[in-house]
Formats: C-alpha cells, structure tokens, sequence
C-alpha cells in the first residue's frame, strides 16, 4: 500500500537527515583521527617552572615549582616511579620527591658549593602543582652561584621562571633558565641589591616568546579560534570575532595576574573545553556566520583569559605586586601575536575552500563535528581523569 504523501515526505526527510548526520559524523571523526596522528592531545604544553629565592640573614630559602607532569618525568629520571600520580599516591609521591630535592639544586656561596637542610615537598591536588622549599646556609654571601639541574631533565624548550627576592618579598632581580641557560650569578654586596632594586630588567622578549609559544602550543585556545573562524564568511566578521576574543581574554589575564579575581583551575580548564564543545554544536544547528557570535566569543573569551593567567601565576608573576607590568604586558602581547599569526594563515586559506560548495556542505560540518568531539574529550579528561 503506498504511503500517505505527508508521510513519505516525512520519511525522505528522516532518511536524507540520517544519511547527512552519518556523513558529518564520519568526517569529523576522521578529521579528528588526523588532527591527533599530527599533535599529541595536550591542552597545554607543559614547560614551565618557577624558582623563587629569598635572601634572608644567614640562610637562604627557595622554593620550588613544578607541575605534576614534569614532577612525574623526575621521579621517573630516578626510577623511583612511572606512569602518571594518582590523587591517592601525591602523599607517597611527594615524600619520593622530598628524598631527591637536594639534587635539583646547585648552590655556591662565595665560590663554595652548600648543601641544602631541611627539604620539604609537597603536592597541591587542586592546581596539580608539585612545591620543593629548600634552605641553604650562607653567612655574609657576597657572590651566589645558582645551578638549576632538573632543567636537563625535563623536555626540551622547558623554561624556569627565577624570581630573587629580599626577605621582605622586594624583587631584586627575575629571570628565564633553561637547560642550555641554567646558572645564574647574584651579587649580594649592598651597592648591588641597591641597584638591583632599581634596574629596570630587559624580560619584555623572554615573556613575549612565552606567549607566543604558549597560544602555539595551547591546543585547546587554537581549536576554540579554528571553531569560531571556519563558518565565517568575510573579512568584517572575522576582525570582529578576533577583536571580541583578543579583549576579553586580555581583561581577564589582567584581573587575574593581579589577583583581584581568581578562579581555579579546576574549574577554568573545564569550563575552557565546554566553550568548544559549544561551538562546534552552535555551527551544526546555526549555520554559517551565525549572527551574534561577537558576544560568544567574548564571553568565552573571559574564561580563556583565566586559562592564560595560570602561566603567569605559575611562575610566581604578581605574587607581591613587584616586576608584574613587563610580564604580564608583554605575555599579552606575545598571546595575540601568535593568534594573529595562525588566523593570518588559516583564514585566508579557509575563505579560498568555501569558493567550492562541497566544502561548505560536507567539511565545515564535519570539522565542526570533530571540533566538538575533541572538547568533549578534554573536558572528560579535565573533569573526571
């Protein structure tokens, strides 16, 4: 018996959404089994540290910083332990960490190398920080030789962020080690901490390569731009996208950086890959160019904003208020060089595919699709691993 014609339309219509929905389906995840062969599925590229040592009479006093991960990759240089730390295992891990912390420093005072007393390590679950507080004993230090030896064993391009501090938390001096950059000389004669305290110190280049390396390697930030760009049609609207994100995420590095907001990470990273996942599903059901998508981006924009902000206070930036505006200004203005950089590459190169109407119909709708299957990835990963 033929059917009814409201209802074979109605079934058409069924088999052609099925059919379309399974191709989009298809297609994103093959583009997401491509983007994954290309990259390793990090959020953020783990290669940042900070050192903080305070000058104080008799003795000096560092503190160490390391992320989970780069704390895994020591413990695992000592064959103490592998694999990832669970939450369970941080207390263990952290007493492991404790027996080694000798070795990650090398101090020399006036030409003598000291050993480090009273070690102390331990874990900080919410940021998933690893913290090392080492003291030294140095009577009438004139010169300071400091060594920093994990760097070596940690990736390639990792850096460490050394802040010198006098006992009172005034900045005397901030640097950027590295493996190949890991010794730094401090003079403590008191014509020196004088000039010291008033140097004006040349970081602006070190901070702008951190931050453009940092949107580079911030896959999440750079999937979010990609979700937003690919379903614009113009130059106008692309320029504003870029603009609303580019001035939220700056207002809330700034507020953040200077501690007057402060939300955690916890909380940020996740909230980071649901802006994705939004975004992906907005282009399925919204179409090209979706009107409004200037106020979406600005208000996921805020959150990513916090997102960068966790460099920054990583490295110790704006803990007592001192040596915070070349940083952060120069951090800023490494994070939107990067991103203008990949828009100038992608965007150009996605208006000349939507020249051809099977790219429209079949691989926009298909990169968004993987778009939101990789943020719902991180945000499982962030929320539950």
């Amino acid at each position: 018996m033929p059917l009814a014609p409201a209802a074979n339309i109605s079934r058409k219509f069924s088999l052609l959404f099925g059919c379309r929905a399974r191709r989009w389906l298809l297609r994103g995840l093959l583009l997401l089994l491509f983007f994954c062969g290309f990259n390793p599925v990090f959020a953020h590229d783990p290669g940042l540290s900070s050192a903080t040592l305070k000058l104080k009479p008799g003795h000096l006093e560092i503190e160490l910083g390391f992320s989970l991960t780069d704390a895994e990759q020591i413990l695992s240089h000592y064959h103490i332990a592998e694999g990832p730390i669970e939450r369970n295992e941080m207390a263990a891990a952290a007493m492991a960490l404790q027996k080694v912390a000798e070795q990650s420093l090398e101090v020399s005072v006036n030409d003598h190398v000291i050993d480090a007393g009273n070690p102390h390590c331990d874990f900080d679950a919410e940021n998933r920080n690893a913290n090392i507080n080492l003291s030294f004993k140095a009577d009438n230090p004139a010169t300071l030789v400091v060594r920093s030896k994990w760097l070596a064993l940690l990736p390639p391009g990792h850096r460490q962020f050394l802040s010198i501090q006098r006992a009172d938390g005034v900045v005397l001096d901030e640097r950027l080690l590295s493996a190949n950059n890991d010794v730094v000389t401090i003079q403590c004669q008191p014509a020196e901490t004088e000039q010291y305290a008033t140097a004006s110190h040349h970081t602006f280049a070190d901070f702008l390569l951190m931050g453009v390396k940092h949107i580079w390697t911030g896959y999440d930030h750079l999937l979010f731009l990609f979700g937003l760009l690919i379903v614009t049609r113009n130059f106008s609207s692309s320029i504003k996208i870029i603009t609303c994100f580019t001035i939220a995420h700056s207002l809330t590095l700034a507020v953040s950086t200077l501690s007057l907001v402060h939300i955690s990470s916890r909380i940020v990273e996740p909230l980071i890959a649901v802006s994705i996942v939004y975004v992906g599903i907005e282009n399925l059901f919204r179409g090209d160019d979706p009107k409004g998508r200037w106020l979406l981006t600005f208000a996921f924009g805020l959150i990513h904003g916090f997102g960068f902000a966790s460099v920054l206070r990583e490295l110790g930036v704006g803990a007592n208020g001192k040596g915070i505006v070349v940083p952060l200004v120069s951090f800023n203005l490494g994070v939107e060089l990067g991103q203008v950089v990949v828009a100038g590459l992608l965007l150009p190169v996605i208006w000349k595919l939507r020249t051809r109407p099977i790219f429209v119909r079949r691989w926009v709708p298909a990169g968004s699709v993987a778009v939101a299957l990789l943020g719902a990835y991180w945000f499982i990963q962030r929320v539950w691993v």
